[in-house]
C-alpha cells in the first residue's frame, strides 16, 4: 500500500465506520452512547474531521459486530497519522477544495476520467499546462502561475510509479485535440506527449470524433476514482470540477450513473488504436502548418 496517502487513508476509515455503524442498525447518538462521548465525536469520525481514538475504535468496532476488524482499523489509523501529503510544499498554490482531491487521485488504482473541453491534468505538457492556466483565471503573480504549473506536473509522478502505478482510462472530446492551446508548437508537443502515453500498458485513451453526434456527458469533465482492495467496501468517488469548486460524489446512486455514463461514451468513442492514429494524423497536420 505504498501509494496510499494520509488524506485516502483518513476518508476510509471515515467512509468505513459510518458504514459499519449504519450496516449494525445504529444511529449516531447511540455509538456515542456507547462510547460515552458527545455526539459529534462520531460525526467528527465519520466526516474524516478526526481520526478515533484507539480505545473508542475498540469498542466501536465491538458494538459494530466486527471486532476482528480492530488490528487492521489500527494500522490504518497508524498509517493516516504517519508522514504527510506530498502537496503540502504547494500548499498556498492549492485550493482548499482540491486537496481532497489530489489525496483520492495519488490512492487510486483505477482512474476514468472524460473530458470534453481541455486535456486532463495528468496528460498535459508544462507548456500545455501553463498556456490553459494563464487564461483559466487572474493570476496575482508570475510565481503563483508557476506553482500551479509545478503542482500540475507533481502529480503526474503517479504515472511513473515502478509498481502500482494507476490505471488509466481517457475519453477525449475531439474538439480537445484540435484547440490549439498556447499555439501550433505547444500543442504538437501536446499530441506527440499523449502518443506516448496511450503506449504505455496501463493508459488507455480514446477519443470522441465529432461524428458520434450527442452523448450523455454534459459537464465537461468528469473523473470516477476506484480505490486498491486494502479500501474493503469503498464505492469509489467521482469527482467533477467547475472554475469555482470540486464537487465530490459517493453514493451508489451517483457512481452507478457515472459508470454508466462512462460505458457508453467507451462504445460511442474510437477504439485505442484508431484513437492513436486520429492524434497521429493531427499532430502532422500541425507539421504542415
Amino acid at each position: 500500500m505504498s501509494a496510499l496517502n494520509p488524506t485516502a487513508v483518513k476518508r476510509w476509515i471515515a467512509l468505513e465506520m459510518k458504514r459499519l455503524r449504519e450496516a449494525a442498525g445504529y444511529d449516531r447518538a447511540a455509538a456515542a452512547e456507547r462510547i460515552g462521548k458527545a455526539t459529534t465525536v462520531i460525526a467528527h469520525i465519520e466526516t474524516a474531521r478526526n481520526l478515533p481514538a484507539p480505545a473508542d475504535l475498540e469498542v466501536l468496532l465491538t458494538f459494530y459486530g466486527v471486532p476482528d476488524r480492530a488490528d487492521f482499523f489500527r494500522d490504518m489509523t497508524r498509517r493516516a497519522k504517519r508522514g504527510r501529503d506530498w502537496w503540502i510544499k504547494f500548499n498556498r498554490a492549492v485550493p482548499e477544495w482540491f486537496t481532497l482531491y489530489l489525496g483520492l487521485e495519488t490512492g487510486a488504482a483505477r482512474i476514468n476520467t472524460v473530458d470534453l473541453v481541455a486535456l486532463p491534468g495528468l496528460f498535459q505538457t508544462r507548456d500545455y499546462a501553463r498556456a490553459i492556466m494563464r487564461e483559466g483565471r487572474k493570476w496575482s503573480s508570475e510565481a503563483e502561475l508557476d506553482a500551479m504549473v509545478d503542482l500540475r506536473m507533481a502529480r503526474q509522478e503517479i504515472l511513473d510509479r515502478p509498481d502500482d502505478a494507476p490505471q488509466i482510462w481517457s475519453i477525449l472530446d475531439e474538439s480537445v485535440l484540435r484547440r490549439q492551446i498556447g499555439g501550433p508548437a505547444v500543442m504538437r508537443e501536446q499530441l506527440q506527449h499523449l502518443i506516448d502515453l496511450s503506449e504505455r500498458p496501463k493508459i488507455d485513451i480514446q477519443v470522441l470524433p465529432f461524428t458520434a453526434g450527442a452523448h450523455g456527458a454534459s459537464d465537461g469533465m468528469f473523473v470516477i476514482l476506484t480505490y486498491p482492495p486494502e479500501f474493503d467496501g469503498d464505492p469509489g468517488t467521482v469527482y467533477v470540477e467547475n472554475r469555482r469548486e470540486g464537487l465530490y460524489y459517493e453514493s451508489a446512486a451517483a457512481l452507478l450513473d457515472f459508470r454508466n455514463t462512462f460505458e457508453r461514451l467507451q462504445v460511442q468513442a474510437e477504439k485505442p488504436e484508431r484513437s492513436r492514429e486520429l492524434i497521429h494524423y493531427l499532430a502532422k497536420e500541425l507539421d504542415v502548418h
